[in-house]
């Protein structure tokens, strides 16, 4: 009889970063998502609100 390719059970990774890819995908996109806000506070600050909202006008505009 022949035996199966892959085991009945699977192997256990006991790498040292075993489990920690979704926490630093979790934690880079959050650091993006910083970044994005922190972003356009900046703009918003330094264009005035004026500008901000007719920039945002502007695009609703152009998309509808």
């Amino acid at each position: 009889m022949a035996q199966p390719a892959h085991p009945a059970r699977p192997l256990q990774d006991n790498s040292p970063t075993a489990g920690r890819t979704p926490s630093v995908l979790l934690w880079a996109g959050a650091g993006a998502g910083g970044l994005i806000v922190i972003g356009a506070l900046a703009l918003w600050f330094h264009y005035g609100t004026q500008v901000f909202f007719e920039m945002i006008r502007t695009g609703f505009a152009a998309c509808f």
